[in-house]
């Protein structure tokens, strides 16, 4: 029996492609918002051959790209149901468990595609909301000394209601964001029905003639291309909480059709009308619809924004489970829906983030300076990680894997490169953020290494431990005691510790180890692996195995040991955990400043009583120092 994904088959696919409409395309859903605009800001004459050639690349873009390349191939590379960054690096690395400098390397690219995305994650909420609000310049010109404080109240109330829990907001997510995709196709039809041959710009020939055209300069349109996929990397992320074929057919039979006909609009507008360009959205609709679309593009950036924090909160979590990021409180704000959850240090870090931003660059214009690097550096970690995935696992042959490799990175480096004149403008910033979370993820990843190095230098085996204690018997309490163990082999310090100084053992000795396994679900039957050592039949040592996706809690799941002849009385158990600390040799090999870092996340990360879900009035915690 397999470990079964929370939404499989518990719902009907239209339910699912329902609720997905309201989630998962939020953010390529609101690009519209902007994209037009900001492709024609650098001064791209607005006459209908550029236009054509500007649609041209929209429509291609978004075709080889987002349904190509993300719905076709790469939501094939599911772990077990579920998609992102880290799934998708979890899932790379089965294919590399004998191969220690590839695991390395693919670790190493996993986590800065994470880096990356939280960089996205800061620029995101920032620009959907203030672009939405922004329409007030042009339907109450007289408001326009609102749009900011506006856009600040509604950003910090968003951030401040994470704190409830998104439940309650998010049942309404699903009928707000069908309003908005039906609106843009109904604006956009409009407007196309004023001037069809817009519709010409689905002939490739438009585009490479406007690129051919513009040379250089049609390189750098190609940076405000990339705002009409951003998002399209949320179709994977969210695979999980929908399925496979929900997203696809949301995709095929509403989200894309909605997106072309709006942009083809906006187009067909520009040409009619080439003053409207300061704002080409707001200006599709009439003017007696401006304040209903002002306030539905409110919701539909402020779910964006949602959906771009929970994702947030759920790359955070996986990455902790998997030991790549450093442990952190974690709350679960949901008992019904699987994978709700908060995390109050990103949620108030991300906040802070996105206010100084507003207020920094204060337009959706200057952001869109910003915005492009992350996105493209996260494409093009995705289509790298799929390519190790489509050779290792899924043993595609040379000719077709390297094929999918060559396409797609191609057009990710050029979107890549085409964004690489924002740096000074704006661009720095999410490749600062993202430096600064890859320096922190590497660094914490480099210390665990070292320390597991440490322990497997330092452990005794069960063998050598009983050996000693019949030579040297110890007094014996009654009771159970449960050791936690970083180490999978061997006996951990804080057992040893406590035989030194206390020279008292108890009647059972449980050592316990939690593994994180590179897939998100762990079925039950495979959730407890129990031997006992020794014949005196006091020494167990317990594996406790979870997926990334899964709530450690070591209560519930040391009920388990009961079926593997292990009977634990939770009522009676101490814990015993260490709490580590560290010192570094003059000799250890990692830099001064990485060294303080590692020191300063390992003793500012979450207990792992909490974290572990054990009893706090059951736990013994013993200082244990450790010298890298």
């Amino acid at each position: 029996m397999s470990a079964k994904h929370p939404v499989q088959s518990k719902h009907p696919l239209g339910s699912l492609a329902f609720g997905a409409i309201g989630v998962v395309f939020a953010d390529i859903g609101t690009s519209p918002l902007y994209a037009i605009k900001e492709i024609f800001h650098g001064g791209l004459p607005n006459d209908a051959e550029h236009i054509l050639g500007v649609l041209s690349l929209v429509f291609w873009a978004l075709t080889l790209v987002v349904t190509t390349k993300y719905t076709i191939f790469i939501m094939r590379a599911d772990n077990k149901g579920e998609g992102g960054i880290i799934a998708l690096l979890a899932l790379a690395l089965q294919g590399s468990k004998d191969h220690p400098e590839r695991r390395l390397f693919i670790i190493t690219l996993g986590l800065l595609g994470a880096a990356l995305f939280y960089g996205d994650s800061i620029i995101t909420p920032a620009i959907s909301v203030l672009s939405a609000i922004e329409g007030l310049n042009v339907i109450a010109p007289r408001a326009t000394s609102w749009v900011l404080p506006l856009t600040l109240i509604v950003l910090s109330a968003l951030f401040i209601l994470q704190t409830k829990g998104s439940r309650q907001i998010r049942r309404y997510f699903p009928q707000i964001m069908i309003l908005w995709f039906a609106s843009l196709a109904i604006l956009g039809l409009i407007n196309i029905a004023e001037y069809p041959e817009v519709l010409m710009a689905i002939n490739p020939y438009y585009a490479a003639n406007l690129l051919l055209e513009l040379g250089w300069q049609g390189f750098a349109i190609m940076g405000g291309v990339v705002l009409v996929i951003t998002g399209a990397e949320t179709l994977y992320a969210d695979m999980g909480n929908f399925g496979l074929k929900p997203i696809r057919l949301a995709w095929f039979s509403f989200v894309f059709p909605a997106l072309l006909i709006n942009y083809f609009g906006q187009g067909a507008l520009l040409i009619n009308h080439p003053e409207a360009l300061v704002n080409p959205f707001f200006l599709l609709a009439p003017a007696w619809v401006s304040y209903p679309m002002l306030i539905l593009a409110t919701l539909a950036t402020i779910i964006t924004a949602q959906a771009v924090i929970s994702g947030a909160f759920t790359v955070t979590r996986q990455a902790i489970q998997l030991g790549y990021c450093p442990r952190m409180d974690i709350r679960h704000t949901s008992d019904a829906e699987v994978g709700q959850v908060y995390v109050p240090v990103i949620n108030w870090l991300l906040m802070a983030s996105v206010l100084i931003l507003v207020l920094s660059f204060k337009t959706s214009s200057a952001l869109a300076s910003a915005y492009g690097i992350a996105v493209s550096g996260t494409m093009i970690v995705d289509t790298m990680l799929a390519f190790i995935v489509i050779k290792a696992l899924w043993q595609w042959g040379k000719i077709f894997s390297t094929g999918f490799l060559s396409v797609f990175l191609m057009i990710d480096l050029l979107f890549l490169l085409s964004n690489s004149h924002k740096i000074p403008t704006g661009g720095w910033l999410p490749l600062v953020v993202a430096t600064v979370l890859f320096a922190i993820m590497t660094t914490w990843f480099k210390g665990k290494e070292m320390l597991a190095q440490y322990l497997v230098e330092k452990r005794v085996l069960f063998e050598e431990l009983q050996e000693q204690l019949k030579e040297r018997p110890l007094a014996m309490v009654p009771g159970t005691a449960i050791y936690m163990a970083r180490s999978l082999h061997g006996v951990p310090q804080v057992l040893l510790h406590n035989l030194e100084h206390n020279h008292v053992m108890h009647s059972k000795i449980v050592v316990l180890t939690i593994v994180t396994k590179e897939e998100p679900y762990v079925d039950e039957a495979h959730r407890v692996k129990v031997r006992a050592f020794g014949d005196t039949g006091n020494f167990y040592r317990v594996k406790l195995y979870f997926g990334f996706q899964e709530e450690q809690d070591v209560r519930r799941a040391l009920q388990l040991c009961r079926h593997e002849g292990l009977d634990i009385n939770q009522k009676t158990v101490s814990f015993f955990v260490g709490s580590e600390r560290l010192s570094f040799r003059r000799s250890n090999p990692m830099p001064t400043l990485q060294r303080s870092l590692f020191r300063f996340l390992t003793h500012n990360s979450a207990s792992a009583i909490a974290f572990f879900r054990i009893p706090v009035d059951r736990v013994i915690e013993l200082g244990i120092r450790v010298e890298l």
